[in-house]
């Protein structure tokens, strides 16, 4: 019902819906009438997720159904006709916890090991109708390896890790897609794998993802609780840290970055970085240790999605587009984009965002295509009175709704 409005136009039909006024529903976020009346027009922007959340609690709706529009993922020659859904029926597979291992050869962990680097690498070089293609396969032979190789051994133990791994992947991805509550039931079931790892820094990865999955769904309280819960854990180990364990540790801490800027603290956010900048530093160097890309350039990465969350849009302004993300996996790259066209569209630079929405299509164009946020800019873009001729082809090539140059 709701997929062809904007934001402030879902807005308005849930308050309507719930019998509010716009005084009301106003006074319950902390904001005038004439804020919301310009929200609900789209005079005003509304993509700092932070507002989005409190206006979600107060019209008793998921923070998914404000943000609306749902991602219809194109079929292409290596996904078939299988997308998003076969992956969610490889995640709510269980069967095979109640009928125990299957006769035949098992997974080989090796061959499991270099299926799931593999598609590591397709996650952060934007490959997503690889990935979805691939996915759901992973996932069952993941969990068709913990029930065949069981807890007590070597292999039952590096079992549990990588099935820990895959389903990180598995919420990376859905939480790019916007599919978050998939991506918490991912999230949860890795970190249920991890712990039975008994590996530390397989379980610090997997908490960094359940706090990505609950910042996708606007818990951002608690993503900061477990956050801090997470390193916590991990900080006796910083005094004999490997640099892969330097790189959760870090990237467990940018995470924190989100979730405290999204709720508008500006004190955890600036905690948050300081730790990141210090294992950055103690690293060294821009890495990709356990799939983190964590390094320098990742914490400037996160100082601008900060300063874009709590509002301060000419300090990301200034150093978004100075920030150097070559040397970085192409996924981080193209988000940084993404956070930089933001900020220009938020300073009335729209042909300076588009400009570089479009250079970025040419490298990743899955990526741009499929990002919320960057169809929540593109849609924006053609909704302006003079909307630009490649907004609107943009848009159709995203798919965004109601779009079509074609004469």
């Amino acid at each position: 019902m709701t997929d062809d409005m904007t934001i402030g136009e879902r807005v308005a039909f849930y308050r309507q819906r719930r019998g509010l006024t716009q005084a009301v529903l106003a006074g319950l976020v902390g904001r005038s009438e004439d804020w919301l009346r310009k929200v609900e027009h789209a005079v005003l922007p509304l993509d700092r997720l932070s507002v989005l959340r409190r206006l979600a609690s107060a019209l008793d709706v998921s923070l998914g159904d404000l943000i609306g529009e749902p991602v219809l993922m194109a079929w292409a020659d290596e996904t078939g006709r299988r997308t998003v859904p076969a992956l969610r029926v490889a995640l709510m597979d269980h069967r095979q916890f109640l009928t125990g291992p299957q006769p035949g050869e098992p997974p080989s962990l090796t061959a499991l090991a270099s299926e799931i680097a593999t598609q590591w690498g397709d996650y952060q070089n934007s490959r997503y109708a690889r990935l979805t293609q691939r996915l759901p396969l992973l996932i069952t032979d993941a969990q068709t390896a913990c029930q065949h190789y069981g807890q007590g051994s070597d292999d039952g133990l590096g079992a549990h890790a990588l099935a820990a791994s895959a389903h990180q992947l598995a919420t990376a991805f859905l939480t790019k897609l916007g599919e978050a509550d998939l991506a918490s039931i991912s999230a949860s079931r890795g970190l249920a794998e991890a712990h039975t790892s008994g590996n530390d820094l397989v379980i610090g990865s997997l908490y960094r993802s359940v706090a990505h999955a609950l910042i996708s769904i606007g818990e951002f309280e608690q993503a900061v609780a477990l956050t801090r819960a997470a390193a916590d854990r991990l900080e006796p180990g910083l005094s004999r840290a490997t640099p892969e364990y330097l790189s959760v540790y870090g990237t467990l801490h940018l995470v924190g970055v989100v979730a405290a800027s999204r709720r508008e603290d500006r004190t955890d956010t600036t905690a948050f970085l300081a730790e990141a900048d210090q294992a950055a530093t103690r690293l060294g160097h821009d890495a990709n240790h356990v799939w983190t890309a964590f390094g320098p350039t990742n914490v400037n990465i996160h100082r601008v999605t900060a300063a874009m969350e709590l509002g301060d849009v000419q300090v990301a302004v200034d150093i978004g587009p100075r920030i150097d993300t070559s040397a970085l996996p192409i996924e981080r790259r193209v988000r940084h984009a993404i956070e930089t066209a933001r900020a220009y569209v938020r300073w009335n630079r729209t042909d300076d965002a588009l400009a570089l929405l479009l250079e970025t299509e040419r490298y990743a164009a899955e990526q741009v295509h499929y990002h919320r946020l960057s169809r929540i800019l593109v849609r924006e873009m053609i909704r302006l009175p003079r909307a630009p001729t490649r907004a609107i082809e943009l848009a159709y090539r995203m798919g965004v709704h109601g779009t079509d140059p074609r004469p």
